[in-house]
């Protein structure tokens, strides 16, 4: 069992997260699910960019970080979810008993003298407009460069949020192996 921590898209705590921590929770694992945007959810790439850009990285960051403080001294496992997934990298990355981290459809820049040791896993469609080839190509390296044990699951033909049931970039293949793929991952940590 992980204590996990699972940040949302920019679109705000949507049923699809909640139904992601569901699906973490009946695999066994503790889950905790802060709400970085005060109850605000759209279903609209424009409104949701809004509200990203309206509340600032910064203090996405803050809010996120304040979420795991009270949880991070026995072991966090990060995962989020595009923006969540940013979010979580950089907060696995600064937290020195990280034990994973679960990316889908969203990654963050790498300092250049990262450093750790977890497992790394993401997921994301090939292509992505938010996930360059190219970018993620850098990334990877970046990755393994900085020590994590680093897998990236590319879905063909999938749209960004392909998790996401309620959104257009669903796609239901997409997304059942990707969730096959990532419970196998925690089921290992």
């Amino acid at each position: 069992m992980a204590r996990i921590l699972l940040l949302h898209s920019m679109y705000g705590l949507r049923p699809a997260i909640h139904a992601a921590a569901e699906r973490l929770r009946t695999a066994g694992h503790d889950v905790h699910v802060p709400d970085l945007y005060d109850g605000r959810v759209v279903d609209d790439a424009e409104a949701a960019a809004e509200i990203r850009e309206e509340i600032g990285r910064d203090e996405l960051l803050k809010r996120a970080v304040a979420a795991a403080a009270p949880l991070s001294d026995e072991g966090l496992v990060y995962v989020g979810f595009s923006l969540g997934g940013a979010l979580a990298q950089n907060l696995a990355l600064a937290d020195e008993k990280a034990r994973g981290l679960l990316l889908f459809h969203g990654t963050s820049d790498l300092a250049d003298d990262a450093s750790t040791d977890i497992p790394v896993q993401l997921h994301v469609a090939d292509p992505d407009t938010f996930e360059p080839v190219d970018w993620l190509n850098a990334w990877y390296l970046r990755m393994r460069r900085a020590g994590a044990d680093a897998e990236v699951y590319r879905y063909r033909g999938a749209g960004h949020l392909f998790t996401d049931p309620d959104l257009p970039d669903y796609d239901a293949e997409a997304a059942e192996q990707a969730w096959a793929t990532a419970q196998a991952f925690l089921a290992d940590l």
